[in-house]
């Protein structure tokens, strides 16, 4: 009876590992710049414990702003047009979680195309290469950073209890909940 169920499951495995493989392919040749990622890069001002922590409010804010503003965008092209239309916005965003939060530095908002190393995020792994980044710069920029990709959602925010939040990756998902 098990190995019934199994069987059933087959094309659908096959079509999910096709369709995975197809996106690696997309992603692979990044060296000349071509890359179908969008990522976003949040640095720090420096590596104080305040500094790293008022990141990850900018963090939260832009993402949250960024999932709801690209929630219908389904190409890579589009993706970045509307990053770039948005820059002013994410910039004011940043800003005020600065000012919210008593510092007195403010944040630089630009659009990309950067080498960055080879990253993890979370099981998948993203290649070294050029890509095309939103970069936001907290005051001079020299902390560590936090990263994700916008393109394709690899990455969003979900409230859950009283406003905490959790980063995901979607394709992680799909890949724990069919062989994990």
């Amino acid at each position: 009876m098990r190995l019934k169920k199994t069987y059933k499951k087959i094309p659908f495995i096959l079509s999910f590992i096709m369709l995975f493989g197809i996106f690696l392919c997309a992603c692979g040749n990044n060296n000349q710049g071509e890359s179908q990622l969008l990522r976003l890069h949040i640095r720090a001002q420096s590596n104080s414990a305040a500094d790293q922590a008022v990141k990850l409010k900018v963090r939260d804010s832009v993402v949250l702003y960024l999932e709801s503003e690209l929630k219908d965008v389904r190409d890579f092209e589009t993706a970045k047009k509307e990053i770039d239309k948005r820059k002013g916005q994410i910039k004011q965003l940043a800003d005020k979680v600065l000012n919210e939060n008593g510092f007195t530095y403010r944040s630089t908002v630009t659009l990309s195309n950067e080498f960055f190393p080879t990253r993890m995020y979370e099981d998948l792994v993203v290649e070294s290469g050029y890509y095309d980044a939103l970069i936001i710069l907290l005051g001079e920029g020299n902390g560590d950073n936090w990263w994700c990709v916008i393109y394709p959602p690899l990455c969003y925010v979900e409230a859950e209890f009283g406003g905490d939040f959790r980063y995901k990756s979607k394709i992680k998902e799909l890949i724990d909940k069919y062989f994990g």
